[in-house]
């Protein structure tokens, strides 16, 4: 080997050793929040290499089986903390939480599918291609660097020595003082910290699991005789509608509520001149950014669905929903899910007479990216399938539109009521509306795509109501309108909180006034000082209003959202 050749293996060699180092110290204090990941807070001194490095200096070099155990088990530690913290970046940038191990990773191949299908093309395979290769990269290169810096302690024993004997009382002092990187400790104990907190959470989840199986058990709902439910409604049609990720930002934002107040003004006149009044209020939904089975089955339940883990036990159990109540009461239920492609086993659980979904519903339309059709479609195809005809059961449905889902591009422009048929009418449409790549390089375009998403369902929704035929007297429907979840953190900002808007109209005005003690506030905007309820309060207290007796405090929405 030449002298060339040795310098250029030995200047390789202290290039890697070095990078093994620097991947340790990013690893170990990789912080959580994308806010908090600045250059700075990236080389902040992390006790958990100290510790590693110690050990290692302690050991004999004949104990080598020893010392292979500890850099496995530091290795797989490390990767472990890594990984998650990565996907915990991801989760709350997404659902304002983080990543929870012991329950998302159920639901990882929905999510994979619904990234797919809302970037089309090979833009959506390439950015999937990319997560799976930096989440294979952490897997890889973490123990790799682990097991680098280990023989760099075994070589250099002496340097090593030298170097901890400094690093390690400075660690201390600046620990005792306090000194911080932004909002970050420049001692850091991050990833030890994280890993004590994964472990120490466990006994709380298996807790709240016995808790929550409890709580399903015991549904005072349950007993009540199927004649005393929903008296005040007979005969009458009753919808529940989500608008997905219609949240209070929406209305809150000044930067998006301009384009939302405006389509809730329009509807708002649209459904006084064909008769209909409205009261509005918000709801807390269990969820954010996604997920919206946990506020469907949290609404429907009158039990807080906060998590997966709640919805896979809620969905084994006999308890109640608005659609098995109204069943049990003579109505037939529907349920109207698009987004759905395949078989839903969870639906069993809410005791509907039919499901339509994305393949039952007879739409012969193109896609708009993630939703499967436009909501003008869906509620369109829901009047003609359902409300047709007056020889029929009145009909209890929730109907979940999705043209609002994210990523908010190609939201369809509306068609003319009467033409809108089988769907065949957007054929070209999807095609001459900004797509994904148009929109989301820029923040400020992803938010104006946002409202006027949500814009587009509302007035879908207020077309559908204002032309629906008039009822005979006490035939009236009663609909609910609400949000499932506040949308991402790219719309949202950080920290916006879960409320959503919720309205309730109906026709007939003595329905109304049945729900005056809730204080809802008239029309579709719900003020800053409107009620704010609970989502799981929304059943008892509907149930209550309209049954034999009435709800005219509104108690229900509101000792019941504190006692949960």
């Amino acid at each position: 080997m030449s002298t060339v050749q040795r310098r250029a293996r030995r200047a390789w060699s202290w290039l890697a050793s070095a990078l093994a180092v620097a991947v340790v110290v990013v690893a170990s204090a990789l912080p959580v929040r994308v806010t908090d990941t600045t250059p700075a807070a990236l080389v902040r001194l992390p006790l958990e290499l100290l510790v590693l490095v110690a050990v290692l200096l302690v050991l004999p070099r004949r104990l080598r089986r020893t010392r292979r155990a500890v850099v496995v088990v530091a290795g797989a530690l490390l990767t472990v903390a890594t990984l998650l913290r990565v996907l915990d970046v991801g989760f709350l940038r997404a659902l304002n939480r983080p990543f929870d191990p012991l329950i998302d990773w159920r639901y990882a191949g929905d999510l994979v599918e619904t990234a797919r299908a809302s970037v089309e093309g090979p833009l959506g395979v390439g950015l999937l291609l990319l997560a799976a290769a930096a989440l294979v990269a952490v897997v890889l290169v973490v123990p790799l660097s682990v097991v680098r810096l280990a023989r760099l302690t075994r070589d250099h024993r002496g340097a090593t020595l030298r170097t901890l004997a400094v690093l390690a009382p400075a660690w201390v002092l600046l620990s005792v003082a306090g000194v911080r990187v932004g909002a970050l400790p420049l001692a850091s104990d991050a990833t030890a910290d994280y890993l004590y907190a994964q472990v120490a959470r466990v006994p709380s989840q298996l807790r709240d699991r016995r808790e929550f199986a409890q709580a399903a058990r015991t549904d005072p709902l349950a007993r009540t005789p199927d004649g005393d439910l929903f008296t005040a409604l007979r005969g009458r049609d009753v919808l529940v509608v989500f608008v997905e990720s219609y949240g209070r930002v929406a209305l809150d934002d000044p930067g998006l509520s301009p384009v939302v107040d405006r389509a809730l003004a329009s509807a708002g006149d649209d459904l006084r001149r064909s008769g209909w009044t409205a009261r509005s209020a918000s709801l807390t939904s269990p969820t954010f950014g996604a997920l919206s089975w946990l506020a469907h089955s949290t609404l429907q339940s009158g039990l807080w669905v906060d998590s997966q883990q709640r919805y896979d036990q809620l969905v084994t159990t006999r308890r109640e929903t608005l659609s098995s109540l109204f069943g049990r009461a003579g109505w037939r239920t529907v349920a109207v899910v698009p987004a759905n492609t395949r078989d839903w086993p969870q639906g069993a659980f809410y005791d509907l007479d039919h499901v339509y979904d994305s393949r039952n519903i007879g739409y012969r339309g193109p896609r708009f990216g993630y939703p499967t059709m436009p909501d003008q479609f869906t509620l369109h195809a829901f009047g003609r399938l359902e409300l047709a005809g007056t020889d029929r059961r009145p009909v209890m449905a929730e109907i979940d539109l999705i043209s609002s889902h994210a990523p908010w591009s190609r939201t369809p422009r509306p068609v003319p009521q009467d033409a809108v048929g089988d769907g065949s009418v957007f054929d070209e449409m999807p095609e001459t509306l900004p797509s994904e790549a148009d929109i989301w390089p820029d923040p400020d375009r992803v938010r104006a795509a946002y409202a006027g998403s949500v814009a587009y369902s509302l007035e879908s929704v207020s077309t559908f109501l204002s032309t629906l035929p008039p009822a005979p007297s006490g035939r009236e429907p009663v609909v609910v309108v609400l949000g499932d979840h506040q949308p991402a953190t790219v719309v949202s900002g950080e920290d916006p909180g879960h409320d959503v808007p919720v309205s309730l109209l109906t026709r007939d005005r003595s329905l109304v006034r049945r729900v005056d003690g809730w204080g809802w506030e008239p029309g579709l905007r719900p003020g800053a000082g409107a009620p704010v309820w609970r989502m799981d309060a929304f059943r008892d207290a509907f149930v209550a209003a309209f049954g034999p007796t009435g709800d005219p405090t509104g108690d229900n929405g509101t000792t019941e959202a504190a006692a949960r």
